[in-house]
This record gives structure tokens, sequence and C-alpha cells, in this order.
């Protein structure tokens, strides 16, 4: 769930109006390990993790806390994720045999349940609109409204008309972005090519591009312009190339009514009872995401590597079932049950949808959960509205009204000083977003023992479930309400105004979200302590 269309807007914006100026160049960074800093001591607005260790914890002993995470899987090896990786003590490993008899084979870190037997994985998906718009579309779109009989046909109607209005709108909303980032994506790679051959070098940088003067070939001149766009508006190839990608699949994948993977699976994604699917391979063929989402939650605090997760004895147990699309709801509901059913004390969901056919079978899960006192932690979404009037799944609304307790949704704050303290990209809203937490440019890791810095409530959710984590783990007779409480009172907040994502109205803080405020770790340590 971090964001891409709307950096992508902004070079849109730049590119095809031709007025850069328009636009303020970023000038500054986010400082080094952020999230973990404290506004008093440091400066800036993190959750206050070291103040919490050096004032606090560490005299305090610690117990191991396993952490699910339900992604889009973990690069298991990572050099600062390997040693907090988690292992199920009840499985030997390459035998073939369900050894602890909880219906998966060979489960040694968790489970994919994206593949098959053959060790075959999906990628990419559809969204969960597209998926119900095909479906629906043979049974209604010819239907005379006039001849429909019963309230029940009635409603099916009704909902099919919205669907397919959801559907539309969005086929619209990337139509009128997605071919001119894909357009300025091919010009950008044009443009960087013909600059390499001309001047006979592997990299184009400010250097490189001083050497094509107003006097050069209207080609090289125009090669230049567009090489010189990105950095003007503070952004980078990697965005652009992030951009192109995200909208290709959108158009490939996403929107696509005849696409679906589901068949390499075979199993019946609207039965539950339906479980004898997935593997063990808990990477998948693209983990950047979930390997950046355990990094926050867990990297190695005691080596000299990387990034310092947020919580210091924390085991991860990766349940791979998020594609790029949308996921499916039986594929979230198996993974809660799997995650409880294994031990773990907090589940961490970066992820989310606009509609949910079976959430039913979620809600079942959640409900379990909340029986054994296991905490949900979910990221609210990137679309920068208001939860209250939106829909956005999965949902601690259940269906029968009530709210889960046991659920915990986060927005995303910024290292940037009020009142632009809220990510201009978070979803909020006083009725159903908890608290906010840092979530904009996060260092953290990905595949292949790399680093870098994401954007989005995907990142906010789990500096809160590290929070959570870390106060499981030294304050073991806590329950799953109490720490959610504990993190909501203790929270930072704050009383200066704040620009209101997608209004750019200045309000109360406390307006955005259920405590008001910033997750803090520090402050949540000092309440157990009874200061």
């Amino acid at each position: 769930m971090y964001k891409v269309a709307m950096l992508i807007a902004v070079v849109i914006l730049v590119v095809f109006q031709g007025e850069a100026q328009y636009l303020t160049p970023v000038l500054t960074k986010a400082p080094s390990n952020w999230i973990n800093l404290d506004f008093n001591q440091d400066g800036v607005l993190g959750v206050s993790t070291e103040r919490a260790y050096r004032e606090f914890l560490n005299r305090k002993k610690a117990s191991p806390v396993i952490v699910a995470i339900i992604d889009s899987g973990v690069d298991i090896e990572h050099e600062d994720l390997k040693q907090t990786i988690w292992v199920n003590p009840n499985e030997i490993a390459g035998n073939g045999i369900d050894d602890d008899h909880n219906g998966y084979v060979d489960d040694i870190h968790g489970w994919d349940f994206l593949g098959n037997s053959k060790g075959e994985d999906i990628k990419n998906e559809s969204l969960e609109i597209t998926r119900e718009y095909a479906r629906l579309q043979p049974i209604y779109e010819h239907m005379d409204e006039s001849g429909i009989r019963g309230a029940k046909q009635m409603a099916a109607y009704a909902s099919f008309k919205r669907i397919k209005a959801k559907y539309e709108a969005k086929v619209e909303e990337l139509s009128s972005q997605g071919p001119f980032v894909i357009k300025l994506h091919e010009r950008y790679v044009e443009a960087k090519r013909l600059l390499q051959r001309a001047l006979k070098v592997d990299t184009v940088g400010e250097k490189e591009l001083a050497m094509i003067d107003d006097y050069a070939a209207g080609e090289l001149r125009n090669a230049k312009r567009i090489m010189e766009i990105l950095p003007q508006i503070g952004q980078t190839e990697m965005a652009l190339e992030e951009g192109y990608h995200y909208y290709q699949n959108q158009f490939n994948y996403g929107i696509n009514l005849t696409y679906n993977p589901r068949t390499l699976i075979g199993d019946d994604p609207t039965n539950i009872k339906d479980k004898a699917y997935g593997n063990n391979e808990v990477k998948g063929p693209d983990a950047q995401h979930g390997t950046h989402v355990a990094g926050i939650i867990a990297a190695n605090r005691s080596n000299d590597l990387g990034v310092m997760g947020i919580a210091n004895n924390v085991k991860i147990m990766v349940l791979r079932a998020i594609p790029d699309g949308d996921e499916r709801d039986k594929d979230v509901a198996n993974a809660i049950y799997y995650a409880v059913n294994n031990g773990a004390k907090v589940i961490n969901m970066s992820f989310g949808k606009a509609i949910s056919p079976q959430k039913e079978m979620v809600d079942a899960a959640v409900r379990y959960a909340a029986e054994k006192g296991v905490l949900l932690v979910h990221a609210a979404g990137n679309e920068n509205e208001n939860n209250d009037k939106s829909e956005n799944y999965p949902s601690k609304k259940l269906l029968d009204g009530t709210m889960a307790n046991n659920w915990i949704e986060v927005g995303a704050s910024s290292w940037r000083s009020a009142p632009n303290a809220v990510a201009e990209f978070s979803n909020y809203g006083n009725k159903t977003v908890d608290i906010f937490a840092p979530g904009v440019d996060i260092n953290s890791s990905v595949e292949g023992s790399r680093y870098e810095e994401l954007s989005g409530t995907s990142m906010a959710a789990p500096v809160v479930t590290g929070i959570a984590a870390l106060l499981f783990s030294y304050y073991p007779n806590l329950k799953a309400t109490e720490v959610k409480r504990v993190l909501l009172e203790s929270s930072i907040k704050p009383k200066t105004k704040m620009i209101q994502p997608g209004t750019g109205n200045l309000v109360e803080f406390r307006s955005l979200s259920i405590s008001g405020g910033i997750v803090n770790a520090y402050q949540a340590v000092k309440k157990l302590e009874g200061f």
C-alpha cells in the first residue's frame, strides 16, 4: 500500500504542462532512523524507541514474541532479518510430512497462500472490483429492471449497478493518468539512452547534462530537458519506474476482466473450507513490500547493518497472501487463522481494498483472533480520504455492526513539522482510524539485503505493530485490548493544526483519529511503569 499514483500525478503536471517552476523542489530529507527518535531529545516526531530502551527497557527482561506479517512475502535470508525469522518448533524441514498436524506440510517459517504444491506462485492479481464486475456482468448487464421481482433480486441488481459504477470510475481514473506516465517513462528511457550514446557514458548526472549546451543538436537538448524534469521536482528515476510498472500492471491485470490467475492454485476462493492449497515458499516472486514491513518491526538492533527495527525480541512469522493487486478474502482469513493457531501475538496487515465480497470469512477470523487474545494492526490506506465516509477493507467494523476490540487502524504521520506532520496521502477518520504513526520516507530492508525508503500507511502500521510487540515482550501479562488501550491513551497529541489530507484545510489533529495522537513507545512504557 505504499503510494505511487499521487507522486506520478505531480510528474504529469510538470511534464505535460511544461511549467516546473510552479512546484516547490524538495530540499530537505528525513533524518536517519527518524522513526525511532524522540521529539524532545532529537527534534523529530518519531516514536521515541531509543529513549524507551535507554531509560526503561534496558533494565528489564524480555520474552520472545511472535509477530505474523500477512503481506507479499519476506526475504528470510536478508542480512538484517534472518536472525529474527520464526521457525516452527514442531515441524521437521524438508521431510514432506505435516509433523505438527496443523494442515500445512513443512511450514517452517509460515505459509504461502498464493502458491500451489508445484512451487508455482501468483504474482499479479486483478482488483476485487474487477473480479466482482466480471462475475456479475453476464447475469445483470442486459437485465430489464422492470422485470425484476422480489426484494432479494432487486438488492442484487442494485449491488451490481454500484459495482459497475466503481469499476468504470476506476477505469476512467487509470485512463486519465496511466497513458501519460507510461509515455513519460518511455521518453525518459529513450532520452537517457540517447545521452549515454552521445556522451559515451554509463551514468547521466548533472555533470554530464552540463556538457549539453544551447548549441547542441535539438534532440540532445530535448533529451536533456526530459532528464532534468525529475530532479527539479524532487523525484527520482526509481519513482518513475515504479509508477510505470504500477500503471502497466493495472491495465494488464488490475482492470482486466478476463484475467484469472487463481486457476494456478486450483482451489475455490469462495469456499473457506477448501484449505488444501499453498506451499511453504514464503518469499514469493516479489517480496519488497513484506520485507520492508518486516524490517520496520524487527530488523536486528544489535548488529552494525542497515537499519534498526523497533522490537528487539521478535520472531517474524511470514504469511504470503497479498499479491500485486487485490487480496482474496479467503486468503486473509486463512492467514489470520494460521497466525493465531501457531502462536502469534500480533498480526500486521498492511494492505486493503475497496470491496470485500466474502467479508463474513474475514470477520469470523477476526473474532477468532479476539477470542485468543491476538492483536490485529491494519493500515488505513493511502487515498487521502475520510474512512468514516468511504469503504476500506478489511475493516474492524463487522457485518453485525459491532467493532473488533482487538484491532488498531493506523494512519501515517510525517517527519516534517506542523502543519505538514500528517502524510498528505494518508486516510483518516475520527470514528474509524485509531492512531497515527510514522509512514513517510521510512528506510527499511528490501529484497537482496538492500535498503530503501518507502512511504505509506503500509509503513505506519508496522511501527504500531513493533511497539505492540515490544509491550507484549516486556510486559507479557498484558492482554491485546490492554495493549491497544495503552497505545491510544499514551499517544502524543499535537495541539497545532494540521493540513487535512486531500482537502488542504487546516484542522485540529484530534479530528483525524479516535485517539487524536501519534503512537509513542516511550510514553507507552512510561505509562505501564506507573510514571
